[in-house]
Order: structure tokens, then C-alpha cells, then sequence
């Protein structure tokens, strides 16, 4: 039987009202004021150490996000750690929190398709990390412009909004995942779990894994061995495997975005660098090409997550 009507019917409500409750959770409030205080600390710092060099550094606002002092780590490095973290809070029980309190029929009752329902929940999310991080970067440029006196130029604006839009993109794939294993399983505990673990996984033990996985699969030649050299087959697998990480990618992106004289990621052949300063900064349409292919791959991770839990919510059985 053909259902009637829109399947985004009921989108709106569904996406205001799960809007609001992420705004307003006590969960939310924490994940935020983790990201918000670590992020002024670092900034903070990286302000008192670059304000003798304002009138050297051509992308002194870039130098924001980039700088680092011990003990704390740059304010990239920072948000590549914190933004899983608030994706997986904001998801992790966004259904089986319905099936828990008896509410999803009930829901499903009224005129909204899962469609409708599953979709508004999604972008609900996104919506909420937007939100969080557009205050977050309006906050460090007001911080910027406040204590070093110097106003950014429009590429320096271009590449941190750039920076901001793939950051999105990346607590997006983490959002896909939160949601995908709150589909799968009944219990908010084991897809809260499950998110961190897999989180944990690809962000901490796969670095370590990846070059054993790549001498499984090309063992080392005995004169390499002798040398200490790798072949440059091993070198280009490293490289794919390590790229299956959303972390690597959005450090790369980062490396690429934040950092306009990095001309290369990876193996590095000297005709890229024929008729090249060292030293001297890409512009900015060169720098979002060199990493455009890492910015699909994290699009493509966002679709595909989302493609699944789509499916698998379809097919689930919903009692009343």
C-alpha cells in the first residue's frame, strides 16, 4: 500500500522540538562548557605568545587555531579530541531513548513518516553542533581582535570558515555513528559504548595498527630491512589505511586549510615542487583543492552512515 502525502511531513516539528531539547539538556550544557573553557585556555595562550610577531605573520588569526605551548595542545588538536565526544552525546539515545520510554509509537501515531522523524533527529544535531561552533569561532576572532588589535584579512576569514564548515562535516560523521548504533541496539548504554569504542578505535589504536596491517600485507624486502628504509608501495598503503580514520583526514584538512604553506600531504615528488618558494603561502583555491578529495571522503562517511541507519530503521518492527 502507497502511504499519502510528503515523507517530510512533520519534519519541522521534529526538528525544533529535538533542537530545543539538545539546548537545553543538562548534557549538552557540560559537553559545552568542556569545549568552550578548553578552547579559551588554549586560545588564550596562543594570544599571549604570538602578540610580539603582529606585524611579521601575514595570518596571525590562523595562528589562533594552530599555536600550541605546553601543556596544552593547540585549539585544533583540542576540537579534533572534544567534537566526537559532543557528536556521540547529542546521538547515542536519539531512538532507542523513543523505544525506552514507550514513546515511539506514539510519535509514528501522529502524521510523521520514520522519514520525517529519523531526518529531523539528524539535522537536529548537526543544527545543535553548528550553533556551538559558530559561537566558538565568533568568540575566538572577538578574543583575536580584542587582545592583538589587529583585524583579519578576508583570506584568513575564508580559510577559519572553511575550517568551520569541515568541522561540522566531521562532528557530522560521529553524529551518523551515534544514531546508527542507537538504532541497532535497545539499550543507550551498549550504543553509547559501542560509539566510544569504535571513536577510540579509529582515532587512537588504528595508527598503531595500520603498519602492522601493511607488513601483513607487503612484507619488507631483506635489503630494506638491512637499510631501514620502507618501500614506497608500503608508504602509499599506510597512507590509504590511515585515511580510512576521520581523524586523519580532518588533520590533514586542517594541515592543508590552517597552514597555507603546506603544499603537499603525504609522498612528496620534486616535480610538485618545481618553481615553488619554500616557505611561501598556497592561495586559498589551491590549498581547498589540494585537500578536496579528503573533504568528499568525510561527505561520502556522513552519507553512507546515514544511508544505513536509514535502512535499518525502516526494517525494525515498531509495536505499540
Amino acid at each position: 500500500m502507497r502511504r499519502k502525502g510528503s515523507p517530510w511531513t512533520g519534519l519541522a516539528p521534529v526538528f525544533l522540538k529535538e533542537l530545543a531539547d539538545h539546548l537545553s539538556s543538562a548534557r549538552m550544557r557540560v559537553l559545552e562548557w568542556l569545549v568552550l573553557l578548553t578552547g579559551i585556555a588554549a586560545v588564550y595562550t596562543a594570544i599571549r605568545e604570538i602578540g610580539s610577531v603582529t606585524a611579521e605573520d601575514p595570518f596571525l588569526l590562523l595562528r589562533l587555531f594552530t599555536h600550541a605551548r605546553d601543556p596544552l595542545p593547540s585549539f585544533v588538536s583540542l576540537l579534533g579530541f572534544l567534537i566526537p565526544l559532543v557528536a556521540i552525546g547529542l546521538g547515542f539515545d536519539a531512538v532507542n531513548s523513543e523505544f525506552s520510554r514507550r514513546t515511539m509509537s506514539r510519535v509514528l501515531a501522529q502524521p510523521i513518516y520514520r522519514d520525517a522523524l529519523l531526518v529531523g533527529k539528524f539535522l537536529a544535531g548537526l543544527g545543535t553542533l553548528a550553533i556551538s561552533l559558530v559561537a566558538l569561532w565568533l568568540l575566538i576572532v572577538g578574543l583575536g581582535l580584542v587582545l592583538l588589535g589587529v583585524p583579519p584579512s578576508g583570506e584568513e576569514v575564508l580559510r577559519s570558515l572553511t575550517f568551520l564548515v569541515v568541522t561540522l562535516f566531521y562532528g557530522g560523521v560521529w553524529l551518523a555513528v551515534a544514531i546508527l548504533f542507537s538504532v541497532l541496539f535497545r539499550s543507550t548504554a551498549t550504543s553509547a559504548l559501542c560509539a566510544i569504542g569504535l571513536w577510540l578505535l579509529l582515532t587512537i589504536l588504528w595508527p598503531i595498527l595500520v603498519p602492522f596491517i601493511v607488513q601483513a600485507i607487503i612484507p619488507p624486502d631483506p635489503a630494506a630491512i638491512i637499510l631501514g628504509v620502507t618501500s614506497l608501495e608500503q608508504i602509499e598503503l599506510q597512507q590509504t589505511l590511515s585515511r580510512f580514520s576521520p581523524n586523519t583526514l580532518f588533520g590533514e584538512i586542517v594541515l592543508a586549510l590552517l597552514h597555507p604553506s603546506t603544499r603537499a600531504l603525504g609522498l612528496v615528488f620534486p616535480s610538485q615542487l618545481q618553481g615553488a618558494l619554500l616557505g611561501a603561502p598556497l592561495p586559498f583555491g589551491e590549498s581547498l583543492l589540494l585537500v578536496w578529495p579528503q573533504i568528499t571522503g568525510l561527505i561520502a562517511a556522513v552519507i553512507l552512515l546515514f544511508a544505513i541507519t536509514y535502512v535499518s530503521f525502516q526494517r525494525q518492527e515498531i509495536r505499540a
